[in-house]
C-alpha cells in the first residue's frame, strides 16, 4: 500500500490455517461451498443487495464476520459499519433468529437449517472527510464506491463476509449488472454473458485478494514478455483516458519486468484507477493498495495529465513491487492473517521499505531518472526519517503498528524502511565486489519461501545473515531491531555518494515553504491567497491577496494545470521580462516586472569519488 497525502501495501493471497471447530464434515468440505450474489442491478437508497447461501452446517450456531482489518491498511476500518437489514432465512423462506455480536459479527441460531443470508451494503466513499491516518475515513483504495449506472468499485472485503468454518472452500460470486458496465478484474469469468459474471476461487482469502471495478469500458490491454496488463480507468467527467495514460504505465511495467527478471511470474496483472472529482461524497484518500495480481489505485481527477503519469509510474511501480514481498516472502502472521483480531509481523522493514527501495532503484537502474534525481529522492527520505522517531526499534513499531505510539510512526515505512533497504543493498554490493545486491537477497529468499511458505518472524535475521554475510546480521540487530540511527554518509561513502551544499532555486510564488497561489474548486481559478505574505517576486509584480490569475506570459493557466504552471517559473533567468494577466475586482489588468531570481542553500548528496566508481555502477546500473 501506498498512501499519498494530497493526504501508498500489503493486499495478500493469505493462506488461513487457522484451525477451530469442525462443523463441517472433511467430506462435506470438499464439495460445498459459499455461494454470492451480488445485484448492481437494483440499486436502492445507494445501497447493493447481496446473498450468500452457505455450506451446510451442523452445528446449532454460527458467527458471520465482515472484515475489521485487512492486511496492508495498518488500521481496524470495521467494514460491518456498512451493512444494513441482515436477515437469515431457512430453505422454505422463514426468518431464522440473527443477533448482532458486534460492529462486525452476527451470531445465527439454527444454523443447521440456513439456506441464506440477505444484507445490503453502503459505500464508503460516502463518508469519507479527509482520508488522512488516525481518522476514521477507509483508505480509499481499500473502500468501496456505489454509483449506480456509472461506477461500483467491488473490494470483495466490503461486501462479502466469512463464516470461521468455511473460509477455506471454495465461494462461487455471481455479479449481475448491467450491460453498460464492464468488470475489471484480474478474476476469470466463466459466465459468457454481458449481464452476468461468475468468479469462482479456491476460497475467501482470495476473494479478498481481487478487487473488480465496474464501469462503463475505458480500458487497454498490452503484454509485458507473458505477462497480460489490463489497465482500466473511471474518469468521472472524461478527463482521463486508459489510452492517453496507458504509454507511461506500459513504459514503467516493461522496466520493472526486466528488473525483476526471474522473480516475477504473474500470467496477468490489472491496474485499477479511479479518479475522485473530490466532491462531497466521493473519494479523498489518494494513494494505491496492491494485489497479488492487481492494484487499486485512486487519484483526483483534476490531476493534469503529465503530473498523473508521472504519479501512476512512482504508485503503481511500488504495488507492482509487493508481489516479491510480502506476496512471496511473508511470515506467519501474514500468511495465517486474521481479518478480525490480526496479529502484526515485525517486518515492515522488508515488505513496505524493499519494496519502496525498489519502486525508486528500478528507475534509476532502467533509465528513467538519473542519478542525481535518485540521490535527491533518498536525501528527501533521510529528512523524512529524522522527523520521525529515529530511535523506536522498527520491529517493534511493525509489531505494534495498530496502537499508539506506533501507530503514529507508520509512516517511516517508506522513509526509514527504504532507507534500511538501501544500506543492505550498498553493504551486500561491498562485500561481494559488486556482484551481488538486496535483489539477490530476495530471489534466494523467494526460492526458501515462496507464496505458500512463510517464516518465522523471529528466525529471518538468522535466515539473512546465513544467505549473505555477518555484517548484515549486525546491521539488522543494531538498526533494525535495536535503537541506533544509521549512520547515512557512513554507508553512501562507500560508494562514492558524499553530503555537499547546493544553491538552490526559491520558486518567485513561494515564501517560507508556502505558496502563495491557491485554487477555487468550482471555478478552476487560481487566486493569490488573501492570508500569506507574499513572496519579494510576487510584491515586485504588483500582485495584491485575492487577485485571479488567468495568464502568464500569454499562457493561460486554471487550477488544473497549477503544478505545470509551477514547474514553468523554476526555469526563469534573471533579468527575464514577466507579464501576467490577471483579474482585480472583476477587471482584467496585465501586471510585469522583470526577473530577480533568488537562491536558497540546501544540502545534498552528490557522487564525488571516482575511485569508488565501479561500485556505484554495480549499485545502480547491476
Amino acid at each position: 500500500m501506498k498512501k499519498i497525502i494530497l493526504s501508498i501495501g500489503l493486499l495478500l493471497v493469505l493462506i488461513s490455517c487457522k484451525t477451530g471447530s469442525k462443523i463441517i464434515t472433511e467430506n462435506s468440505m470438499k464439495t460445498q461451498e459459499v455461494d454470492v450474489t451480488i445485484d448492481l442491478n437494483t440499486i436502492k437508497d445507494d445501497k447493493v443487495l447481496v446473498t450468500i447461501t452457505p455450506p451446510n452446517f451442523n452445528l446449532d450456531e454460527i458467527i458471520y464476520h465482515i472484515p475489521k482489518i485487512i492486511p496492508g491498511t495498518y488500521s481496524e476500518d470495521n467494514y460491518g459499519r456498512y451493512i444494513d437489514d441482515i436477515k437469515a432465512f431457512d430453505s422454505k423462506g422463514n426468518a431464522i433468529e440473527i443477533s448482532k455480536l458486534d460492529v462486525n459479527s452476527w451470531t445465527i441460531k439454527n444454523a443447521k437449517s440456513l439456506h441464506k443470508i440477505t444484507y445490503l451494503v453502503n459505500d464508503t466513499f460516502d463518508t469519507e472527510k479527509g482520508g488522512g491516518f488516525g481518522k476514521e475515513d477507509i483508505f480509499s483504495p481499500a473502500g468501496t464506491n456505489i454509483l449506480e449506472g456509472k461506477n461500483i468499485l467491488l473490494n470483495n472485503h466490503g461486501f462479502v463476509g466469512y463464516f470461521n468454518e468455511s473460509k477455506d472452500i471454495t465461494y462461487k460470486v455471481i455479479v449481475t449488472h448491467p450491460e453498460s458496465l464492464f468488470g475489471a478484474t484480474s478474476l476469470s469469468d466463466v459466465d459468457p454473458s454481458n449481464i452476468s459474471d461468475t468468479f469462482v476461487v479456491s476460497r475467501y482469502n482470495e476473494l479478498v485478494d481481487n478487487p473488480i471495478m465496474y464501469s462503463k469500458p475505458d480500458n487497454t490491454t498490452f503484454f509485458v514478455d507473458d505477462m497480460e496488463i489490463l489497465f482500466s480507468v473511471y474518469s468521472p467527467n472524461g478527463k482521463h483516458s486508459a489510452k492517453a495514460l496507458s504509454p507511461d504505465l506500459e513504459k514503467m511495467m516493461r522496466a520493472q519486468k526486466a528488473f525483476l527478471g526471474s522473480i516475477n511470474t504473474n500470467k496477468k496483472y490489472t491496474v485499477i484507477l479511479y479518479l475522485s472529482e473530490m466532491q462531497k461524497k466521493d473519494a479523498k484518500g489518494f494513494g494505491a493498495l496492491e494485489h497479488n495480481t492487481s492494484t487499486t489505485v485512486v487519484f483526483p481527477e483534476l490531476i493534469p495529465a503529465g503530473s498523473l503519469g508521472k504519479e501512476i509510474i512512482d504508485v503503481v511501480s511500488h504495488e507492482f513491487f509487493h508481489t516479491v514481498t510480502p506476496l512471496n516472502i511473508h511470515s506467519n502472521e501474514i500468511q495465517n492473517f486474521d481479518f478480525t483480531v490480526p496479529k502484526m509481523s515485525k517486518h515492515l522493514w522488508m515488505y513496505e521499505g524493499i519494496t519502496e527501495y525498489f519502486a525508486n532503484l528500478f528507475q534509476v537502474n532502467q533509465g528513467l531518472i538519473d542519478e542525481n534525481s535518485f540521490y535527491k529522492r533518498m536525501i528527501k527520505k533521510i529528512k523524512n526519517a529524522k522527523e520521525l522517531n529515529d530511535t523506536m526499534p522498527f520491529t517493534v513499531m511493525s509489531e505494534n503498528v495498530l496502537k499508539e505510539p506506533y501507530k503514529d510512526q507508520y509512516l517511516n515505512v517508506y522513509e526509514k524502511g527504504a532507507l534500511i533497504a538501501m544500506c543492505i543493498d550498498i553493504e551486500i554490493r561491498e562485500k561481494s565486489d559488486g556482484k551481488r545486491g538486496i535483489l539477490d537477497l530476495m530471489k534466494k529468499l523467494s526460492a526458501e519461501y515462496g507464496s505458500k511458505k512463510a517464516f518465522n518472524d523471529d528466525e529471518l535475521f538468522a535466515k539473512i545473515t546465513e544467505l549473505t554475510y555477518p555484517e548484515i546480521g549486525t546491521f539488522l540487530t543494531t538498526y533494525v531491531s535495536g535503537t541506533t540511527p544509521i549512520p547515512y554518509d557512513f554507508y553512501l561513502a562507500k560508494v562514492g555518494v558524499a553530503n555537499t551544499k547546493f544553491k538552490k532555486v526559491i520558486n518567485p510564488f513561494i515564501k517560507d515553504n508556502s505558496s502563495g497561489i491557491t485554487g477555487n474548486q468550482s471555478t478552476k481559478e487560481l487566486i493569490v491567497k488573501s492570508n500569506t505574505e507574499l513572496s519579494d517576486f510576487m510584491l515586485a509584480i504588483g500582485l495584491k491577496p485575492e487577485d485571479v490569475i488567468t495568464e502568464i506570459n500569454n499562457k493561460k493557466y486554471t487550477l488544473e494545470s497549477i503544478s505545470d504552471m509551477m514547474s514553468s517559473v523554476q526555469n526563469w533567468k534573471d533579468g527575464d521580462l514577466i507579464s501576467i494577466k490577471i483579474k482585480r475586482n472583476g477587471k482584467e489588468q496585465v501586471l510585469s516586472t522583470k526577473v530577480k531570481i533568488s537562491f536558497e542553500e540546501s544540502e545534498g548528496y552528490k557522487y564525488s569519488d571516482e575511485t569508488k566508481k565501479s561500485l556505484k555502477d554495480a549499485w545502480l546500473k547491476g
